[in-house]
């Protein structure tokens, strides 16, 4: 059961979209880029179709279905035709094969590919795109989901809406027919199961936490053989998301409240295309392929008995890369683009290379290696087809006296060239002498502002340098990464992280690893990068498998720098403290050490000097006058001492006299 190619808005940016044949994988279709539709034949990998719609560039091809083999053809774009014979019908019905072609603005194009253009188209059902396409068991039946949130019930026979509901209250992106034909899955994110008599829905389903891109049945019959089947009760199918790396699997159970996923199947990336063999019988297990977007194929195969806990792996792991000869000694991987399982369940058809010349190669499945790496020279193979590939566009041989009448003037005639070897170099249609004008002078010419067309040296002034760091990310440019993370504006980091896609999540936070164990300097601008990273896309590292095996370089890390820190906060502490009291003495010897010696000296010539010096003098004399004072007073005490004894009479008596007195 090949998977056709659908999705959401994502998933149609991002990857090619191509589909098998359901009959015996006998053609591959694949749109491009360039909203070119190309039909390869798988036995030789021959281009057998190419379509281009009248509108590719504004209605561009979102998703494929081929119808199943069987029932009636759509009605021809040229009116009625005359009855056919019924060996001519069966011839019909065994050559025919119509793709259903969903578009971007809301139609439905069928195309076919045994006449080799547009059937018929289908308006009015959507008014945006349209996300999935899938034919019912009966070719006149068409079902489509779109972003207009409905699913539309075709009749390609009228080519008219049958039925049209809603589907979702967002956008659905993925349908699913189950195996008899009355039931119908759809999904935007949850999953839902509706009853196609009814219109209403069966059962509900937890789904993904982006929007699904795939789904399919994997089973036909229920694994309890015990129990009345009833045609969708026991029933397993599987589901794929964008941005997410497990594909889950869910059981259709008689119990309403189980809705979450029995059992996932982990891969190395967003898978982009996805093949699988229906187990039919309950100890046949379920073969699963699925092409990643990183270009890997993984094969897995389990039988489905019931809930299983943990993610299962793969069982082996293709991929394709070129022998690295001629002077280049390194291989390089080739991208698969899509794989799927032959009738014999035994052998693989690859589809690997470019989307618009895809080599196709039938390899046998050898599963007791858990990896396998083809080696393939694409530039060989792809030379010997365009050697040998035929074309419908010839080049008429011609001479010098071949006539060629020109469209206008009848009976014109005029000399054809014959068409110059390429040994023969082109003239120069420059002269000589002639300068070339400058941009600058050109677009003067053209009256734009040229100061407006320059732009500063670095980067661009914007608030968000998403584009910048995923181109950087994917082609490992330093100059790129330096320039963006070196970023400090911390709205600018937050809106560069918030935009960024998923999937460049991991490989920022490898750079960012890789980053921190360098210099303290860029480790502390790393780190506002990982603040942003884990806040913003939490929930989606979460969900990852294998998150610590991933992270734990960076785990290792920040356990170190934490160890360190408290021993780094004491002597943080310690040099503060010295670098303060250095500080102190210094601001202290600076200012004993200013100098007072007065840079202006003014004397006034005042009497204080002269008062000082008569103030000595008086000093001086009035020490004299004190000696002559006491001498004075002792000789004033003496004439006093005589006058009284003159007065007694004392005086006048003898020394004899005084005696006898006595």
């Amino acid at each position: 059961m090949a998977a056709a190619a659908c999705g959401g808005e994502a998933a149609v940016a991002t990857r090619a979209l191509c589909a098998f044949s359901p009959r015996d994988r006998r053609f591959f279709a694949i749109s491009g880029s360039d909203g070119r539709l190309r039909v390869w034949e798988t036995a030789n990998s021959r281009l057998q179709h190419e379509y281009v719609p009248s509108a590719h560039l504004s209605a561009a091809c979102t998703c494929l279905a081929w119808a199943p083999p069987g029932g009636r053809p759509p009605p021809s774009k040229d009116g009625p035709q005359r009855k056919k014979r019924k060996s001519e019908v069966a011839e019909v019905d065994k050559q025919l094969d119509i793709l259903a072609i969903g578009t971007a603005v809301g139609s439905i194009l069928l195309y076919s590919t045994v006449k080799g253009e547009l059937q018929s188209k289908l308006d009015g059902g959507h008014d945006n795109r349209v996300n999935c396409v899938r034919w019912h068991q009966d070719n006149c039946c068409l079902y489509s989901c779109s972003e207009d949130k409905h699913i539309v019930e075709w009749n390609t026979q009228t080519c008219k809406v049958k039925c049209k509901w809603k589907g979702d209250n967002s956008s659905v992106t993925s349908l699913c027919i189950s195996p008899d034909g009355k039931m119908l899955l759809s999904a935007g994110r949850t999953i839902k199961l509706w009853d196609l008599e009814t219109k209403e829905v069966y059962r509900h389903f937890t789904g993904h936490a982006t929007s699904v891109s795939s789904l399919m049945f994997t089973t036909v019959k229920p694994m309890n053989e015990n129990k009345s089947f009833d045609g969708i009760t026991g029933l397993y199918f599987l589901s794929g998301a964008i941005h997410d790396r497990l594909l889950s699997v869910w059981q259709i159970r008689s119990d309403r409240k189980e809705k979450n996923a029995v059992m996932s199947f982990t891969v190395t990336d967003e898978p982009t295309f996805i093949d699988l063999t229906v187990s039919e019988v309950k100890e046949e297990p379920v073969k699963l392929a699925v092409v990643c977007r990183d270009g890997q194929l993984h094969l897995f195969e389990h039988i489905l008995n019931g809930y299983c806990k943990k993610p299962l792996t793969s069982n082996c792991t293709i991929q394709i890369a070129t022998p690295g000869n001629d002077g280049d000694s390194t291989p390089k991987p080739v991208p698969i683009l899509a794989a799927a399982f032959c009738t014999d369940k035994q052998s693989l058809l690859l589809v690997y290379g470019n989307s618009l010349q895809p080599i196709i190669e039938k390899v046998s499945l050898n599963t007791t290696e858990s990896h396998v790496c083809l080696i393939r020279d694409i530039q060989k193979v792809l030379s010997l087809k365009t050697d040998v590939a035929l074309t419908k566009v010839k080049t008429p041989v011609v001479n010098l006296d071949t006539k060629v009448l020109v469209p206008g003037i009848p009976g014109h005639s005029t000399a054809v060239k014959t068409p110059s070897s390429g040994k023969e170099k082109k003239k120069n249609k420059r002269k000589p002498g002639e300068t070339e004008e400058s941009i600058e002078q050109r677009l003067e010419a053209l009256d734009i502002d040229v100061s407006k067309v320059k732009t500063p040296g670095g980067l661009p002034q914007t608030d968000s340098f998403a584009v910048l760091l995923v181109q950087g990310l994917e082609s490992n440019d330093a100059e790129i990464l330096n320039r963006v993370l070196n970023t400090r504006k911390e709205n600018v980091i937050k809106n560069t992280v918030a935009r960024m896609p998923i999937h460049a999540v991991i490989p920022l936070l490898h750079e960012l690893t890789k980053r921190l164990q360098g210099n303290p300097y860029s480790a502390s601008l790393m780190v506002r990068w990982l603040k942003s990273v884990f806040t913003l896309h939490a929930s989606y590292l979460s969900t990852l498998p294998d998150l610590i095996p991933q992270l734990g370089m960076l785990y290792q890390l920040m356990e170190s720098r934490v160890k360190t820190l408290q021993k780094l906060s004491r002597l943080h502490g310690r040099l503060f403290i010295l670098v303060t009291q250095v500080a102190a003495s210094e601001t202290v010897q600076d200012v004993t050490e200013v100098n007072q010696t007065a840079k202006l000296v003014y004397e006034d010539e005042s009497s204080e000097e002269e008062g000082s010096d008569d103030e000595m003098i008086a000093d001086k004399d009035s020490d004299e006058n004190w000696d002559e004072d006491e001498e004075k007073e002792e000789q004033s005490d003496e004439q006093d001492m005589t006058v009284e004894k003159e007065i007694n009479g004392d005086s006048d008596l003898e020394p004899e006299n005084e005696s006898e007195e006595e």
